[in-house]
């Protein structure tokens, strides 16, 4: 297989050549904001929603790229099409804009940004038995960061909280997904992830105060109001999750991923539950492609 062709600082380079130096601050001290997209057959969801946050995350840290968002926007487009060739059957992109200060002793340093888009193709194989199954997640003892300290709707570098969790999670079981809680015990989110249950027919989502604005959070609530079912967004506890009829996680690679136990506890009479396999539907006609469908085939052709 040939070698993916990226954007970085100006020019079209193999992935390999995107390399920074030591002292960029993004490498340094997480000085650096980002987004991540995924392709539908080859075509970018949602591209523009995904760039205005971006573009907003850098106004929030005071980076700027040097780029207009319509720059960006064009050159996300030129790497998709510069490497549909290499895109296989049943196969998609994760699409990735990455931003840094630069190099700079103090943030208050000349310096010019480094801009990196480059694709990552989807590893199915991660989580499309999870479909069938569904996911495990813990609650572990690591929190998010106070939205006092660092706004949750700003998608940030700075995530060794996440990593921690992650590590957490693992000791209780290697598949678990985790979902971790503000310092006053509410839900948040995963370290990719935006985390839902559903009760009574009614689909609860955490509040935005310890959350990412996900674009895929976004797309399930409007398919949602599509479907005649409704939505509620407020503080949530482990207790709710523990004794929801339906749980799961969205985010851009698998959409919607059902979730089976939370803390061990069993979610549900039925996984997947059918709020889930509505929205799977729904996202699937939206975007031309069976979700599911092609997560199993794709996983199934690398084993």
């Amino acid at each position: 297989m040939s070698e993916l062709i990226a954007y970085f600082n100006g020019n079209f380079v193999p992935d390999s050549q995107c390399n920074v130096h030591i002292s960029d601050r993004g490498l340094r001290l997480g000085d650096s904001v980002f987004d991540v997209e995924r392709t539908f057959n080859g075509n970018i969801f949602r591209l523009r929603d995904h760039l205005i946050r971006l573009y907003r995350s850098l106004k929030y840290v005071r980076i700027d790229p040097q780029i207009t968002i319509d720059q960006m926007e064009r050159i996300v487009q030129e790497v998709v099409e510069r490497n549909e060739h290499l895109r296989g059957p049943a196969c998609d992109y994760l699409v990735e804009q990455r931003v840094t200060r630069g190099s700079g002793r103090t943030v208050f340093d000349e310096s010019t940004p480094t801009v990196c888009v480059r694709l990552v193709p989807i590893d199915f194989r991660r989580y499309a038995h999870f479909y069938r199954t569904g996911a495990p997640v813990v609650f572990p003892r690591t929190r998010s960061y106070n939205s006092e300290s660092l706004d949750p709707k700003v998608k940030h570098q700075s995530r060794l909280n996440f990593v921690l969790a992650e590590l957490e999670a693992a000791d209780i079981d290697a598949d678990a997904y985790p979902v971790l809680l503000d310092p006053l015990g509410n839900i948040t989110e995963n370290i990719s992830a935006n985390f839902m249950i559903v009760t009574d027919g009614t689909i609860r989502i955490p509040k935005d105060e310890g959350s990412l604005q996900g674009i895929s959070k976004r797309t399930v609530i409007d398919l949602a109001n599509q479907l005649g079912i409704p939505t509620i967004t407020e503080d949530l506890q482990p207790y709710d999750a523990y004794n929801a009829d339906e749980a799961f996680l969205t985010t851009t690679s698998y959409c919607v991923l059902p979730v089976c136990k939370v803390d061990n506890r069993t979610v549900g009479l039925e996984v997947p539950g059918q709020v889930t396999k509505q929205l799977w539907a729904a996202w699937s006609e939206l975007v031309g492609v069976d979700i599911v469908e092609q997560a199993l085939l794709a996983a199934e052709s690398k084993r």
